[in-house]
């Protein structure tokens, strides 16, 4: 039942104000700092890209997370790319 749980949810991604941001469907939170903010979700990579980032709210659970701080850029990997290519791309 899990399963099939995962594999209906939904990714989402709302932004208020340049300053909250919540996602769905999040698998794992790859690396964070005050900058950046690295996940992996069901559709695939998430990179933020900020000032002062700061993960509010963790619930990988139900795979949410919220997110303050100043937001500047947010950049979508597929999920083919695959973890170690994500890394290898910040550090180029």
């Amino acid at each position: 039942m899990t399963e099939s749980k995962i594999r209906f949810r939904n990714q989402n991604i709302s932004v208020e104000d340049r300053e909250r941001m919540t996602v769905t469907g999040v698998e794992q939170v790859e690396s964070f700092n005050d900058n950046t903010i690295i996940l992996t979700t069901i559709k695939g990579g998430i990179t933020i890209k900020g000032e002062g980032l700061n993960i509010s709210k963790l619930n990988l659970e139900d795979g949410s997370v919220k997110i303050e701080g100043k937001i500047s850029g947010i950049n979508y990997m597929s999920k083919d790319m695959g973890t170690k290519n994500i890394m290898g791309k910040l550090f180029k």
